[in-house]
């Protein structure tokens, strides 16, 4: 059984929420996810950056 991600650092950008964890490497990872309901956007990135960027730029389309 995988062990669930614990997210740091969360922000909210609109209804994006960006948060960082530790994958089973040991290395940081970024996640950007949508909240709204019906729209099903999430993304790994490597830098906490290019997080942010993406949601600052998503746009929900349910």
């Amino acid at each position: 059984m995988p062990v669930p991600n614990r997210y740091r650092r969360t922000i909210r950008i609109g209804p994006v929420q960006v948060g960082t964890y530790y994958d089973r490497h040991g290395t940081a990872r970024h996640t950007a996810a949508c909240t709204a309901p019906g729209c099903g956007f999430s993304a790994d990135y490597r830098d906490r950056s290019a997080a942010e960027l993406a949601a600052r730029t998503h746009h929900c389309k349910p």
